[in-house]
């Protein structure tokens, strides 16, 4: 927001010169981002009469003019040659004298007026435009001053041209300081500085007729404000006091009617907007729109309407988008007799994001949505009309009462700030007789209502916020504001106080990189992904119906929390493979999101949603790569089993079926750690391949990061005196006996000697049932009939320091022979 400094200290004029007025504000948090002049240096420009104009004998668009510049000339006339059109008797202008130094041009150097000599004629100086002296892009003609305008003084103080013009920088939250009056009344409370608050005076009516307006959508529009006004001159000439200031607010001269409602809203921060009462049919409604209806805007643009933008309509059409820009159809123009004033309240919610939706955005929409005070639309009223009163009134102007209708207001909801957490979150020792004197400063209605109990929080305050205040709402909003009344500068300089503490390592868990480097080391690339995805990952490879929708998604297709990160990994592999990608492995580290009502709200945790953290990884391709010594194969089950038991050494995973969504039924297992399962790896489902479009399936893994990091400390064992006993049996299970059902047996079975481990070491299958890969022994089956299968296992005895004797060791092995009999229905191979 742009204003100029003399405006702002009409309303709040502190001590301070312009650099210390702008870090006062920037101070209080409405950053000034620059400082300018109100024009470019220059000087020896005085105001002067043109007392005369001729024809130049020997030009046709150059003038001779007489122009008397009072004192400053010693009482003559200056001859000065001129080519600007309107150069005529009577009117008063900039005059640059010789010697005088014109605003810098496009080199940079100021330009200096000499005694010259056109077409023969001397001119001794020079009449100015405002484009030559820096002060708009206006270059047509001469700038013609006031009738009024005192010969002889100098322009920059008669146009108060070293006026600053402050920039201000406002985050979304001030709406309250989108007006001149708005940062007055800031500039007050931060430096005690008197507030001036010129009264409004209400126009008394002289006629009784009103425009009926319905209201009929109190969500829209919350207060709503009219008065007619009949017999205007629109054809006006809107005052230089007005231009001036409507100009150094970044803000183009329109029309008087259209440049007094926008000196209002600078002035006040309130935006109206006035209609050709004539151009109105019937009464006026204010609703949301309907589906199909038009409306040609101000800007000559026509904007579809839906039923999620407000608007003003007559009996006949859409006369005007709510808060946002007024319709042509009903503008005002130099045909203009009759006006509605109209100010309203309209709700924030129903204008944000409205202009963005017609690409393009206004000053009116940029307060409403923001939040414009709803005390205020009668007075504003009040101003407007006095004002077109004063500029566009006629003896036949006729001024009609206001019509205000209240429907749905903010309400105003108390705020309680304790004193001693404020005094804790600023970092100073803060009474509560502070606090009450910044938020008299600032307006705020404060009471003590209670001694706090418990923890010592002290005295409690409750703080009423002003309807103009939309951005208080919580007890922070009001530490902030303690915070910048008494001045950031005055905190005290204290050194954060932080123990440091060295600590080792914990011995059971691996660090965090070192689990990463065993992953690259195993051939993955480390991937990074967003924690939002599209649904259908969730439904289809999470089978999670119910996943965590964000309110506001970055894009359509991310709209819900990941609970899983395969649909990431998967998303990463095709982005590679159509980059024609042959072999990719890939892993991420990641947090999940899963609802889980048990998880409380804390400072690492949201209520009600559980954030574990998990490995994944992808393996697609050759299995090795290719290379010269062995054959290219596809990365199957096995070697990426092979690299999760690497991921989890020392410790000794189990792996049981399973089925997940993401999985291939058949080709799938859980991954269980001391009994408890941690994850999952197998091939991609089949559907998923094809809907992904991938030429075959890759294998996934995805853990328990915790469970990972997981490592047990290591236990010293004597070294065996004698070498590990081995003996070899083959025995006869169902084709449908897995090993691990096998295995547990051995494991359970009580022997009289310590079994250390057993090793399956090979399957036999008769030729008619021999799987692919596997070979079966030719001539006899070996005892082994349909439906069933060998296994060979190697089992190693230790005997503790012991020598173990032949007794021993087939005592061992028929005990374990009758364990498997007993679990698996096992028999001896003959």
């Amino acid at each position: 927001m742009q204003f100029p400094e003399s405006w702002l200290r009409a309303f709040c004029n502190p001590p301070l010169n312009t650099e210390q007025l702008a870090e006062t504000l920037t101070m209080g948090g409405f950053e000034v981002e620059e400082i300018r002049p109100a024009a470019p240096p220059f000087g020896g420009i005085v105001i002067g009469e043109i007392k005369e104009a001729v024809q130049h004998p020997d030009a046709d668009r150059l003038r001779v003019c007489q122009v008397d510049v009072g004192a400053a000339g010693d009482g003559a006339l200056l001859n000065i040659v001129c080519g600007a059109p309107n150069a005529r008797v009577g009117i008063k202008v900039p005059c640059a004298m010789v010697g005088a130094e014109l605003p810098p041009g496009e080199d940079g150097k100021p330009f200096k007026i000499k005694v010259g000599k056109l077409r023969g004629v001397q001119s001794f100086g020079m009449l100015c435009s405002a484009r030559e002296l820096g002060i708009s892009d206006e270059h047509g003609g001469l700038l013609e001053l006031p009738t009024d305008a005192p010969l002889g003084q100098n322009v920059r103080e008669y146009l108060r041209l070293d006026d600053a013009l402050l920039t201000i920088k406002l985050t979304p939250n001030l709406a309250h300081g989108l007006s001149v009056y708005g940062i007055a009344r800031e500039l007050a409370a931060l430096t005690g500085a008197p507030l001036h608050t010129p009264a409004i005076p209400a126009v008394p009516a002289t006629m009784s007729e009103t425009l009926p307006v319905q209201v009929q959508a109190a969500d829209l529009c919350g207060r709503f404000s009219g008065r007619i006004v009949k017999g205007v001159n629109p054809q006006a000439t809107t005052p230089a006091w007005m231009v001036e200031q409507l100009a150094r607010c970044g803000q183009r001269s329109v029309s008087p009617l259209v440049d007094i409602s926008n000196y209002v809203m600078f002035e006040y921060g309130q935006p109206s907007h006035i209609f050709d009462l004539d151009k109105i049919e019937g009464s006026l409604h204010v609703r949301w729109a309907r589906a199909g209806e038009s409306l040609e805007l101000l800007n000559g643009n026509t904007v579809a309407l839906d039923e999620q933008v407000g608007v003003i309509a007559d009996e006949r059409q859409v006369e005007s988008l709510a808060g946002i820009m007024g319709g042509n159809a009903t503008a005002v123009g130099d045909a203009t007799r009759n006006i509605y004033i109209e100010a309203a309240f309209w709700h924030p919610e129903a204008i944000q994001g409205r202009s963005r939706r017609f690409n393009f955005a206004t000053d009116a929409g940029h307060r409403f949505e923001r939040g414009v005070d709803p005390s205020r639309t009668v007075e504003i009223i009040e101003r407007i009309t006095a004002l077109v009163l004063e500029i566009c009134g006629t003896p036949h102007t006729q001024v009609g009462p206001i019509d205000d209708q209240r429907l749905r207001l903010p309400e105003a909801r108390p705020i309680e700030l304790r004193v001693a957490r404020a005094a804790k979150v600023i970092g100073m020792a803060i009474s509560a007789q502070q606090c009450e004197e910044v938020f008299a400063r600032l307006g705020l209605p404060c009471e003590r209502v209670a001694h706090a109990e418990g923890e010592g929080e002290g005295e409690v305050l409750r703080v009423t916020p002003p309807p103009y205040r939309f951005d208080l709402a919580i007890e922070a909003d009001l530490i902030e504001e303690v915070a910048r009344i008494i001045g950031f500068n005055q905190l005290p300089d204290t050194a954060p106080l932080a123990p440091i503490v060295a600590q080792a390592p914990s011995e059971t868990q691996r660090g965090q990189f070192a689990v990463r480097r065993l992953l690259a080391g195993l051939g993955y690339q480390e991937t990074i992904n967003f924690s939002f995805v599209q649904e259908s990952w969730e439904r289809d490879l999470a089978g999670n119906a119910n996943p965590i929708g964000l309110l506001n998604p970055i894009a359509a297709p991310m709209s819900v929390m990941r609970s899983s990160l395969l649909g990431s990994l998967l998303s990463v592999l095709k982005f590679n493979l159509d980059r024609k990608a042959s072999r990719v492995r890939l892993f991420e580290v990641g947090r999940v999101f899963a609802r889980d009502a048990s998880v409380p709200t804390s400072e690492a945790s949201v209520q009600g949603v559980h954030q574990p953290l998990r490995v994944a990884g992808i393996a697609y391709g050759d299995a090795a790569g290719r290379q010269w010594g062995q054959a290219e194969r596809r990365v199957d089950f096995y070697d990426l089993k092979g690299d999760v038991q690497a991921l989890l050494a020392p410790a000794q995973a189990e792996f049981v079926p399973c089925e997940h969504p993401a999985l291939h039924p058949g080709r799938s297992a859980q991954v269980l750690l001391h009994g408890q399962p941690i994850g999952v790896l197998g091939e991609l489902h089949p559907k998923w391949r094809q809907q992904w479009e991938l030429p075959h399936a890759p294998m996934l893994f995805e853990l328990d990061w915790q469970a990972v990091l997981a490592r047990q400390l290591p236990k010293a064992q004597p070294v065996p005196r004698h070498q590990l006993i081995e003996r070899d049996i083959a025995i006869v299970v169902a084709e449908a006996t897995a090993y691990a059902q096998v295995h547990q047996a051995i494991v359970q079975a009580k022997l009289p000697i310590a079994l250390a481990h057993a090793l399956l070491f090979d399957i036999y299958r008769p030729a008619a049932s021999a799987g692919a890969g596997e070979q079966a022994a030719p001539g006899s089956q070996g005892g082994i009939g349909p439906g069933e299968k060998s296994l060979a296992m190697r089992l190693s005895f230790d005997g503790a320091g012991a020598a173990l004797t032949d007794a021993d060791i087939d005592a061992a092995v028929a005990a374990v022979v009758q364990a498997l009999e007993r679990a698996v229905a096992a028999r001896l191979r003959r």
